[in-house]
């Protein structure tokens, strides 16, 4: 028999509209006594569930991450003073017992209890809102793709060929010649010729591909597709500047992410909104790596390794992981000789996902450490020698230890 290292603890089955909550405490006799309140998710509701747990003495509380749903409660009980552990659902389930036997709430009490539950991360309040408008940032940043993609789409079915001859549909060049079309203009060579530096050498092949047949509704549609992504990059600067501007508390790890090459002022923000600034909380980068989804798949048998990919984890991250690796690679650093060293064995994604994975447990170190990062195949002392040295050489000529420079 497993013996209960907390004397009273609760258990909360949380629900859309209600929270059923189950008191264990022990009493000096030696028996347990559960008590059993249900509330409802309103504020009000769930200040006075904190408030009962106060008075009833709780020294643990523990949830499911059911959804959204547990937010407003976890936030109920941490305003109230209450230690609240947020646990996996999955790793309750695989704690035998007699969960289909008894209430929820009151399995869940049992466990913490006994210790058998581990509480997953929770950022604090700040990181949690901040998480709110990275993430939808990531959502508007989608949908300003999926209207750029619709442009070109409309501009195909024309007839206008112009993804062809432009690299780049949202370039400057390519943007003044669709406002043109929108406005109706239809000879291909006037609208050829609004374009700018070097996509001025391909006239010819911008005339032939703007030689479509562009319907009244065609520039409707492309009208009110261009005023939609002009209002999407807006939305974008707005937020980008909130996201910034969130990150006054967290200065110095902030400053410390942007010296790993490939992350930005943007894309360390938003990494720190989802891992925080202490990596105490999870206490080594093999354990940050697991819990985001991007430490390598494991499964080996009788001495055969299996293929197996990454584990679940925060897609968020994964996602800004290998956005970072796909600017990481192409600079002069660690990074793009490891992918190099992948990529003809394992492939581009497997090999972006390592990139990703290593540049995961480099923010582990750094902002454990709190140093700045330091490539091993750069010579960081003769780049300061060098960019130091005639300075450096003036000043001891000037002062009499080296001999003046003859001039010619």
């Amino acid at each position: 028999m497993i013996k209960p290292i907390v004397k009273c603890a609760a258990g909360l089955d949380v629900h859309q509209a209600s929270v059923m909550c189950t008191v264990l405490e022990e009493q000096h006799s030696g028996v347990v006594r559960p008590q059993t309140r249900r509330y409802t998710t309103y504020p009000r509701h769930l200040q006075e569930l904190g408030h009962w747990l106060q008075e009833r003495g709780v020294e643990l509380a523990v949830m499911e991450s059911t959804g959204i749903y547990w937010k407003s409660v976890y936030a109920a009980l941490e305003e109230a003073g209450i230690q609240t552990y947020l646990v996996n659902a999955r790793h309750v389930k695989q704690v035998p017992g007699r969960k289909t036997d008894v209430a929820d709430s009151e399995w869940l009490a049992e466990l913490a209890r006994c210790g058998l539950l581990k509480a997953s991360f929770v950022p604090p309040r700040d990181l949690r809102e901040l998480r709110l408008l990275s993430r939808y940032r990531r959502k508007m940043s989608g949908y300003l793709a999926a209207e750029k993609n619709r442009l070109q789409k409309v501009l195909e079915d024309a007839g206008v060929r112009l993804s062809c001859v432009v690299s780049d549909i949202d370039g400057v060049s390519a943007q003044r010649m669709i406002a043109a079309l929108v406005a109706g203009e239809k000879d291909p060579v006037k609208i050829a010729d609004l374009a700018v530096r070097s996509l001025r050498r391909k006239k010819e092949e911008l005339v032939l591909a703007l030689e479509g047949d562009l319907s009244d509704r065609h520039r409707f549609l492309l009208q009110r597709i261009s005023h939609h992504i002009r209002w999407l990059e807006e939305q974008l600067q707005e937020m980008d500047s909130q996201i910034v501007a969130a990150m006054a508390p967290y200065q110095e790890e902030w400053r410390l992410m942007q010296t790993i090459p490939g992350i930005n002022q943007l894309n360390a923000a938003m990494l720190l909104a989802e891992i925080g600034p202490h990596m105490g909380r999870f206490g080594s980068k093999e354990r940050l790596s697991s819990w985001a989804g991007m430490s390598p798949g494991n499964h080996e048998s009788a001495g055969k390794k299996k293929r197996v990919g990454t584990p679940p984890g925060n897609k968020y991250i994964r996602s800004l992981l290998c956005e970072a690796a796909h600017s990481a690679i192409k600079t002069k650093s660690q990074f793009q000789g490891f992918f190099q060293g992948l990529v003809i064995r394992r492939g581009t994604k497997r090999a972006i996902i390592a990139v990703g994975h290593k540049l995961l447990e480099i923010i582990y170190v750094l902002l454990s450490k709190k140093e700045p990062y330091r490539d091993p195949g750069v010579d960081y002392e003769r780049l300061i020698v060098n960019r130091n040295a005639p300075r450096w050489i003036k000043a001891l000529q000037k002062y009499g230890y080296l001999p003046q420079a003859q001039s010619a």
